[in-house]
């Protein structure tokens, strides 16, 4: 049955925010209704923070993460060790393995990773930037720190073979996190010991 409004302004923002994922018309009704009830100062931020979000945010010219300056905070920090590299999919995974407080490395972000169903090939990441980094001489080990499914394994497989010629050690995070699994929905306990377990890569491919 197709829902009607009172209101083609109301109709328009749940067609909006329905349109995100995970929300579906009933949540973005609700979430239309309760903005409407809010003052027009509260609406006026919520939708600056987001304009300023999508035209102000920037990329790290480093690992890839979203930053407010040229290079990320993790980056910039001279605390933390530059020649252990933590490769990861997306900008959640970064979020999710800082929060276990047991990573002091950097990290790089490949924003996504390989999947020939959804036309992701090695071109589209940023697998030739860490190839760029490791080439530099600084970096003495990259963790591959990929979900653990068919598509994770294979990017991982590319990267090691990609890096293989350079004088780099390749590891592999533990198999704590269980095969299948995101790695931003592992529990952080979980995800901490399964860096600080990381395995050879070497070793992993010849299970």
């Amino acid at each position: 049955m197709i829902q009607k409004y009172p209101s083609v302004l109301l109709e328009n923002a749940v067609n909006e925010l329905a349109s995100l994922p995970g929300i579906g018309r009933k949540t973005a009704l609700r979430l239309a209704l309760y903005m409407l009830r809010r003052d027009v100062p509260y609406t006026e931020g919520f939708t600056s923070a987001l304009l300023s979000l999508r035209k102000e945010v920037k990329y790290c010219k480093v690992c890839h993460n979203i930053c407010d300056e040229e290079v990320c905070s993790i980056c910039s920090d001279f605390q933390r060790d530059r020649s252990l590299v933590c490769v990861v999919e997306n900008i959640k995974e970064v979020l999710a393995i800082e929060n276990t407080g047991q990573f002091r490395g950097v990290y790089h972000v490949l924003g996504g990773i390989i999947s020939p169903m959804d036309g992701i090939g090695p071109s589209e990441l940023q697998i030739e930037s860490l190839v760029q980094r490791v080439a530099s001489g600084e970096v003495k080990e990259v963790i591959l720190a990929l979900s653990t499914t068919m598509e994770g394994d294979t990017t991982n497989f590319f990267i090691y073979r990609k890096l293989s010629g350079l004088n780099v050690k390749i590891s592999v995070i533990a198999r704590g996190v269980s095969i299948g699994d995101e790695i931003e929905y592992a529990d952080e306990v979980t995800l901490g010991r399964s860096i600080i377990n990381r395995t050879s890569f070497n070793d992993s491919i010849k299970i």
